[in-house]
């Protein structure tokens, strides 16, 4: 059973940065990949991107690419999501996933979630 747990969320101004945590615990380490998502209220949750944990190799939506990135601590069961040049559109609830094999942007590919954690972007 993988448990995790998001955290590091906040109100930032547009411009500003934010780092987001998810801590994991039971068989995290037998994950395939982690994932970041979003939902905004009234829409879909939408992938952010993922990292394989083997080899850290990172894919991104393109609506984050070059803003945000996906990292890992491996010893500490972590995996993180740098926020930079935050605008009032990436305002959501952020989750964290673990996938045992697939791993891809559709939600319903991925097994384990976490609660999340609010990110507000103010202009």
């Amino acid at each position: 059973q993988v448990q995790l747990m998001e955290s590091g969320g906040g109100s930032v101004q547009a411009g500003g940065s934010l780092r987001l945590s998810c801590e994991g615990s039971g068989a995290t380490a037998s994950s395939t990949c982690m994932a970041w998502f979003r939902q905004a209220p009234g829409k879909e949750r939408e992938w952010v991107g993922h990292i394989y944990q083997a080899t850290a190799r990172t894919y991104y939506a393109s609506s984050v690419k070059g803003r945000f990135t996906i990292s890992q601590d491996n010893a500490k069961n972590t995996l993180y999501l740098q926020m930079n040049s935050l605008n009032p559109e990436d305002t959501a609830m952020y989750y964290c996933a673990a996938a045992a094999s697939v791993c891809g942007s559709p939600a319903r590919w991925w097994q384990y979630w976490g609660q999340g954690t609010q990110v507000t972007v103010s202009s």
